[in-house]
């Protein structure tokens, strides 16, 4: 069973009364909402609860804390199932359909800015999902029918002292409580009201002061820290109170440096942190020293995870930090510099996506996504900024098609490309350039998708403005993918004139890049579907050695499929399993599921074609599962289903329905990666692990606030 829940990496303290509680309660009802102030440890207090259940498809947790639009509800929550999408079918029927057959208990934490949405989307898929169960924590109830509300209050004052002296110990370590110091730390607790987040705090002070010095101050910090009026509940003055005593007791560096972090969503490494946060009073060589003040006042957490060392905030933390911000009148400010970073990123990820980097540069970009969503938010809702919207969104193609976020892609496609107020940048050229790359990535996606009149519509007027104003790169794209729409319409005689004429174009601008190479395997794919094999081989072949030279992995693999594919019309069945296997290794590396749905579909033909009828069912039932994620199951090509319906006739003759039927259903209970690493079988490839950890782009300490200056490699 398969928790969905990290792993604890301190002691849980206390709570069994509200543990059996919430267990029973968790029993009573489908929707269980934990409330309470602040820090009072709802979220800690649910996982563990959460862990103790074994409902049969397992636990799963969806953290709402850094989604910042009430539209990316939804989003998030497919985030946090681990489930990507490339259809065109709104996020909610994705949800719905997947919870349908479930039973599961999901994890909501920390809804409470997007209550309205999530309260809709759980009250709907509760009345549709019958096994579904919810727990959820929040500082108020959603106010869903059926919801049982179940309210954690501070700790007693014996788990409180309990907290401190565990977390004391890890900042002085042989710290003990004693005679000495025993009624001191009893009043600290007494005094924070046993709120696990304000003892926390109080307790990684131990490393300056000692707990009757801790005292002391938190006496002075409570008469100056009221907390606000009388109407406010005296629990929510305790937390601001431990919160702003903490902030108190930080250097004026550290205040600084503690508001401008509240501009990052989710974790963020420390070169963002030098570059967005220094300046006006913080210069960069100090960051490294105030950052790490912070994390020993658990202020800021340390985390170590595949793309290196990350930072994060609590989300109350990071609230105290952002009003601070707002007061100073410099939150504008600091938000624009934190999109200008995560625009410089996103334009060297692209730069180097064409390179041995690929998998790195996926796993930055997915480290780095809650923030490049906020850039994303920021630039296409600030007056002016649009282009710049525009220009991310666009600049970020090779993550939303190459990794498996198609969906989201398109969300952020069409909103940057949507009419704005006519308020563009200094420069023109550069907003109608930004506005055309999202108008080909746009159609691009909607083609993946398989919803071919909103990708038409999309490349037809990047190519109208494109000539209109004379730039041939975006006439170029927009060209290179109406061909790719040809092509999986069923035009393949048309599909090989505009994809011609593409790569000429790619090559009188000299453009090179994963998308020149793509125009290379379409066309390919083409000749492939007219009959001509051999000159479809020869531009892959030729294809697969650019691909070598540059370390490429993303683009070989379709390359792979187009030759495996050739290989199998060629009847050489063993060649072909050899290329497809390696096709499938490189697209489940990427999280490509519309590469990966490709390869098992022919790999499934090959497999019959080898004598196992069964086996190759299993293999269609599992990419019959996949489709739906993707979009239109083969773009409801003829072409591209040709193979599919060859092997269901085969394997049905062979089987018969009731059995055929049998072993298809077996292989949709499947998960994508048990299918493909059955689709491995015993070829002794091994699936990649854990991705490395991932460099910090060269020269990145330099905002890219414009779209970047053509050269070979920008625009693709």
């Amino acid at each position: 069973m398969n928790s969905g829940l990290p792993l604890e990496l301190n002691a849980f303290v206390g709570r069994s009364t509200e543990l059996a509680g919430l267990a029973e309660a968790l029993t009573a009802s489908r929707l269980v909402t934990v409330t309470g102030v602040g820090g009072v440890g709802k979220s800690r207090l649910a996982a563990r609860a959460a862990a103790d259940l074994a409902p049969r498809d397992g636990v799963r947790l969806v953290e709402l804390a850094p989604v910042r639009g009430t539209e990316l509800v939804e989003y998030a929550v497919l985030e946090g199932l681990g489930l990507t999408d490339h259809t065109s079918r709104p996020a909610r029927q994705v949800l719905l359909d997947w919870f349908a057959d479930r039973e599961l208990l999901l994890l909501v934490d920390g809804f409470e800015h997007v209550v309205d949405s999530c309260a809709a989307l759980l009250r709907e898929l509760l009345s549709r999902a019958p096994g579904l169960r919810v727990l959820a924590t929040g500082r108020r109830p959603l106010a869903v029918a059926g919801e049982q509300v179940f309210p954690v209050g501070p700790l007693p004052e014996r788990d409180a002292v309990a907290l401190f002296v565990r977390r004391a110990v890890a900042v002085v370590p042989g710290f003990a409580l004693n005679d000495g110091n025993g009624p001191d730390v009893r009043d600290v607790c007494r005094r924070l009201d046993g709120i696990p987040l304000a003892v926390e705090l109080a307790a990684g002070r131990l490393s300056a002061l000692s707990p009757g010095q801790l005292l002391h101050r938190l006496d002075d910090r409570f008469r100056l820290l009221t907390g606000g009026g009388r109407d406010v509940l005296p629990r929510h003055q305790t937390l601001r109170t431990a919160i702003g005593w903490s902030h108190e007791l930080c250097t004026p560096q550290e205040r600084l440096l503690w508001a401008r972090l509240s501009v990052f969503s989710g974790p963020f490494d420390l070169e963002a942190v030098e570059y967005v946060c220094s300046g006006d009073g913080l210069h960069a060589d100090r960051v490294l020293d105030v950052l790490t003040e912070l994390i020993a006042q658990s202020v800021v957490s340390r985390d170590e995870c595949p793309a290196g060392v990350r930072y994060g905030m609590l989300d109350t933390v990071r609230a105290y930090g952002a009003e601070w911000l707002e007061a100073t009148g410099d939150a504008v400010r600091l938000r624009r510099r934190h999109r200008d970073w995560f625009m410089g990123l996103a334009t060297w990820c692209e730069l180097d996506w064409f390179s041995p980097r690929q998998a790195e540069i996926a796993a930055r970009v997915e480290a780095e996504l809650p923030n490049l969503r906020i850039a994303l938010e920021f630039s296409l809702s600030e007056p002016g900024e649009a282009h710049l919207g525009q220009h991310l969104a666009g600049t970020l193609w090779f993550y939303w098609v190459g990794c498996g976020r198609l969906s989201e892609g398109r969300h952020w496609l069409e909103r940057s490309v949507e009419p704005d107020d006519g308020s563009g940048p200094a420069g023109a050229d550069d907003y109608t350039e930004a506005r055309l790359k999202a108008l080909w990535v746009l159609g691009y996606v909607a083609i993946l998708q398989g919803d071919m009149v909103p990708a038409l519509a999309a490349l037809h007027e990047c190519r109208a403005e494109a000539e209109l104003t004379g730039n041939a790169t975006a006439v170029a794209y927009a060209e290179h993918r109406t061909g790719c729409l040809a092509l999986v319409t069923d035009d393949a005689r048309r599909a090989e004139e505009l994809l011609r004429s593409a790569l000429g174009q790619y090559r009188e601008i000299g453009e090179l890049n994963s998308n020149v190479l793509m125009a290379q395997v379409e066309l390919a794919m083409s000749l492939v579907f007219q009959g001509d094999i051999s000159e479809a081989v020869g531009l892959c072949e030729d294809v697969r050695r650019v691909c070598e030279d540059h370390g490429e992995r993303w683009t070989l693999a379709y390359a792979l499929f187009v030759l495996g594919y050739a290989a199998w019309a060629s009847d050489d069945l063993g060649q072909a399993r050899r290329l497809l296997e390696e096709c499938l290794v490189i697209d489940h590396t990427f999280h490509d599921l519309l590469g990966t749905v490709l390869a098992l579909e022919l790999l499934a033909l090959i497999t019959e074609s080898e004598g196992d009828p069964a086996e190759a069912a299993m293999l269609q039932g599992a990419a019959g599962l996949i489709w739906p994620s993707v979009g239109l199951p083969l773009f409801g090509s003829e072409h591209y289903n040709a193979p599919h319906e060859l092997c269901e006739a085969r394997a049905r003759e062979r089987l018969g329905d009731v059995r055929y039927e049998e072993c298809v259903r077996a292989g949709a209970r499947l998960g994508t990666d048990a299918a493909v690493a059955r689709a491995l079988g015993g070829s002794g490839k091994r699936l990649p692990g854990p991705r490395a950890q991932v460099p910090t782009p060269p020269g990145t300490r330099e905002p890219a606030a414009s779209p970047a200056p053509k050269s070979e490699e920008t625009t693709g």
